[in-house]
């Protein structure tokens, strides 16, 4: 088994924009289901109908997934702040903002 374990640690996760990529993402399947809507009767005939609904589909997680990602960029937000406020706080060696203890 011990070809299996790894040699070395995970490297950290890439941050981008991810919000936004997620909702270019949910754009793009949703115009896609609206380019094939005039064509469903063809999608129908051909067998090919699940296209139009994996689209829709898309849409409908990208939408979850937007709500997903927003909710976590805050997370990531908060925490930043809670350490910095923690960090400042200790900093001052737990004097308040005039600058003696309370």
């Amino acid at each position: 088994m011990e070809k299996w374990t790894p040699k070395h640690d995970a490297p950290e996760p890439l941050e981008g924009p991810v919000v936004a990529t997620v909702a270019g993402g949910t754009i793009l399947w949703f115009a896609l289901f609206l380019v094939q809507l005039p064509f469903y009767g063809w999608f129908d005939d051909h067998g090919h109908l699940w296209w139009v609904w994996t689209c829709l589909a898309g849409a409908g997680l990208g939408l979850i997934g937007l709500w997903y990602v927003r909710g976590r960029d805050a997370a990531i937000e908060r925490h930043a702040a809670a350490r910095e406020a923690g960090a400042s706080a200790a900093r001052d060696g737990g004097r308040g903002a005039s600058g003696t203890a309370g």
